[in-house]
């Protein structure tokens, strides 16, 4: 049974809430490096020291909910149901990321644009994507049995991820990513069983 969740737990829960909102308004406002974290910490009513007890540094703000996006990445390997492979897990997880999901598009949007113009938080960025990459191949690796460096894990987790940003610019992204799963699942074979164009003479 679920345990409901305490005043204290509500109160950091909504705080964090206040201090990303207050964030996200002020940079679609003034640009990110217009906003400093006090500013921040102003607009959400509440001390810097605060707003770091919550985010480690200001580039944590604008993604703030990553942890979220790590957790149902891992969820989707471990609790998937009898008989459902890994992939197929995958697959309809990430069917339903926001990048592919019309429902949170424009949010995507302005969010991939304050991100492309701001150096530091294109770096971010990568290292998140980074610690993304290790926590599915360390779920993988858990759920089948090999070992945590195992190439093979690493190479399924980074394809898994790499589909999403691949499918997000198709014109049709769920059969982009359909097509790129396929191509995990069944291997390079038809691709590579094509006669290679005759050369000269």
């Amino acid at each position: 049974m679920t345990q409901p969740i305490g005043r204290r737990e509500r109160k950091k829960a909504q705080t964090r809430k206040a201090l990303a909102d207050a964030a996200w308004r002020l940079f679609a406002e003034r640009g990110y490096d217009q906003v400093t974290v006090a500013d921040v910490a102003e607009a959400a009513d509440v001390s810097v020291t605060t707003l770091f007890k919550h985010f480690e540094s200001k580039e944590a703000l604008v993604f703030d909910r990553e942890s979220t996006v790590e957790a149902g990445l891992v969820a989707a390997v471990r609790e998937r149901g009898p008989g459902r492979s890994i992939l197929d897990a995958l697959r309809a997880h990430l069917a339903r990321a926001p990048p592919l999901d019309p429902a949170v598009k424009q949010d995507l949007r302005r969010f991939t644009e304050v991100v492309s113009r701001t150096p530091a938080l294109r770096e971010y960025a990568r290292r998140m994507w980074m610690r993304h990459e290790d926590a599915l191949s360390r779920a993988i690796a858990e759920e089948t049995g090999a070992a945590a460096d195992d190439i093979a894990v690493q190479a399924l987790a980074r394809y898994a991820l790499e589909a999403v940003a691949l499918a997000e610019h198709h014109p049709d992204p769920q059969r982009a990513l359909s097509v790129v799963f396929d191509l995990l699942e069944r291997g390079w074979g038809k691709y590579g069983a094509r006669p290679s164009s005759p050369g000269p003479g």
